[in-house]
C-alpha cells in the first residue's frame, strides 16, 4: 500500500493478470489502525537460536544484537495482514515473515501504522522495513511524487516476493452496468489512500467527460471503503485483488459484495528497505530465497489460496 509515493503505485503499463482464488482463513474484523507492536512468529532470538540460524550472519550487527526486525504495516488488509478474532496479527506478509525469522535468527515485529506513513517511518527510523502489501515501482524506489513527478525522497530498496493486480467491486447483485474502468464514469468510487487503486482512479477521472464525473472518497484503511461501500455510500471499491477477493467471500458471509470485470496492473509487492541498508536488504533477499527453496514459501502461499500470486525467487527491485 502507499500514499503516492509511499504505498502500491500505479505500474507503468495496465496488464490483465489471474493471481488465483482465495480460501477464508478466519472472519475478516473491522478494525482501525493504532500504533501497536506485535511479534511475528513464537521463535525466540537467544544466543542459542541464532547460532543455529543458517543466515544470522549475513544481517547488520545491530539488527543480530537486538534479535528484532522492526517492521511498520497497515494491519487492517486481510488476508495479506490483519487482526484474527483473537487479535492477533495473521495472514501472508506475517507468516512469511516469520519464516524468514527463522532463517535469520531474529524475530519480525509488525507495527501497526497508516499506509501512507509507512516509507516516512522508514526514513525517520521508526521501523527497519515496511513489509504491507506494499507495491514495488520505479517511483518508491526513485522517492517520485507520481502526481507531481517530483522527487520527494530518497527513494527505498524492494525485496519482490509476490504477485498482485487490483480489482473493482460493487455490492453484490448491483454491479450497476460496471465491468471496466472506464465504466465508473458518472459513479462514486471508495478505496483506500494513497494505493494503486486511488492512482488509477485519479487516471481515469482525467478521462471521463465533464458531465460523467468519477468521484472519488478515499479512506485512511481498505475496511473503512468497504463499510462505506457496504452503506450505501458509494457504487464501486477497488482494492489489490487478494484484498478484494477476501472481502468478497467473507464480508456478511459473502452476501455482501461481489467482483466485478478482470484484474488490472499486475505488480510485485515489495518488502521496502532504507536505501543505505544494502546488508539488511542482500540478508532479506537471502532469507526469502531460502524458504522458498525448502518450500515453507509455497506452504504460506497454499494456506491463505494465493498460489498464482507466487513467486519462483526473491528479486530487489523488479517493479516497473
Amino acid at each position: 500500500m502507499t500514499a503516492s509515493s509511499t504505498r502500491r503505485t500505479t505500474a507503468a503499463r495496465s496488464r490483465l493478470a489471474a493471481v488465483g482464488a482465495i480460501a477464508v482463513a478466519g472472519a475478516l474484523l473491522l478494525t482501525g489502525c493504532g500504533d501497536q507492536t506485535e511479534s511475528s512468529g513464537s521463535g525466540s532470538t537467544d544466543p542459542a537460536t541464532q547460532s543455529a540460524a543458517p543466515l544470522a550472519d549475513k544481517l547488520p550487527k545491530e539488527i543480530r544484537d537486538k534479535g528484532v526486525i522492526k517492521v511498520g504495516s497497515d494491519i487492517a488488509y486481510a488476508p495479506v495482514e490483519f487482526k484474527d478474532s483473537s487479535g492477533k496479527t495473521v495472514g501472508i506478509d506475517p507468516d512469511i515473515a516469520a519464516a524468514m525469522g527463522k532463517e535469520l535468527g531474529v524475530t519480525f515485529e509488525f507495527e501497526n501504522g497508516t499506509f501512507d506513513t509507512l516509507i516516512t517511518g522508514l526514513r525517520s527510523k521508526r521501523y527497519d522495513i515496511a513489509m504491507s502489501a506494499m507495491t514495488d515501482t520505479k517511483d518508491r524506489q526513485e522517492g517520485i511524487d507520481p502526481d507531481t513527478g517530483k522527487k520527494v525522497g530518497e527513494g527505498v530498496d524492494f525485496v519482490d516476493y509476490f504477485m498482485a493486480g487490483v480489482s473493482i467491486y460493487t455490492k453484490k447483485g448491483d454491479d450497476q452496468g460496471i465491468k471496466t474502468w472506464s465504466d465508473l464514469c458518472g459513479k462514486k468510487i471508495v478505496l483506500q489512500r494513497g494505493t494503486v487503486s486511488e492512482d488509477l482512479a485519479k487516471a481515469e477521472a482525467k478521462k471521463c467527460p465533464k458531465n460523467k464525473k468519477l468521484t472519488i472518497e478515499a479512506f485512511d484503511n481498505d475496511q473503512q471503503a468497504q463499510t462505506r461501500l457496504r452503506a450505501g455510500g458509494a457504487d464501486a471499491g477497488s482494492s489489490d485483488f487478494p484484498v478484494a477477493a477476501y472481502a468478497v467471500k467473507t464480508s456478511g458471509g459473502g452476501n455482501d459484495f461481489q467482483l466485478v470485470g478482470e484484474q488490472v496492473e499486475a505488480a510485485p509487492y515489495g518488502i521496502a528497505v532504507a536505501k543505505n541498508n544494502t546488508q539488511l536488504r542482500d540478508a532479506l533477499k537471502a532469507a526469502l530465497d531460502a524458504i522458498i527453496a525448502n518450500g515453507e514459501y509455497d506452504k504460506i502461499i497454499k494456506k491463505w489460496g494465493v498460489e498464482d500470486g507466487a513467486v519462483d525467487k526473491a528479486v530487489i527491485n523488479g517493479g516497473k
